[in-house]
């Protein structure tokens, strides 16, 4: 749980989280929404895969990143428990991988520029 701690302590990973929340991405994809050195996006997502937060598969020449959401609602999950063990703690179901619009997501798409929020 420490781990997942320390990861969640860090604005700009917490931001990755968020975006991974709506769909799985590229480290190329995650860096272009930040005003931070690829070096330093890589590094946060290293720290997040560590944590067991986020996994990363090799396709082709990209490497695509998506969140580990038991990962992350479980650890928090434990938290609670821990801290107000009085009270119940409701999951959410884990929501399937989609892209924005509802559609599964192909796994080659890149967004172009103009998609990106």
């Amino acid at each position: 749980m420490n781990k997942v701690f320390d990861a969640l302590a860090s604005d700009a990973r917490r931001q990755i989280l968020a975006y991974l929340a709506h769909d799985e991405m590229t480290a190329g994809e995650i860096a272009a929404r930040f005003a931070i050195s690829k070096p330093a996006i890589s590094k946060h997502l290293q720290i997040l895969e560590n944590a067991g937060l986020v996994t990363s598969e090799k396709r082709g020449q990209f490497v695509w990143y998506a969140l580990e959401r038991e990962s992350l609602t479980g650890a928090i999950a434990a938290f609670l428990q821990m801290v107000a063990p009085e009270r119940p703690v409701a999951l959410a179901p884990p929501s399937p991988r989609t892209s924005p619009i509802g559609k599964p997501r192909s796994p080659g798409r890149l967004d172009r520029p103009t998609d990106r929020a």
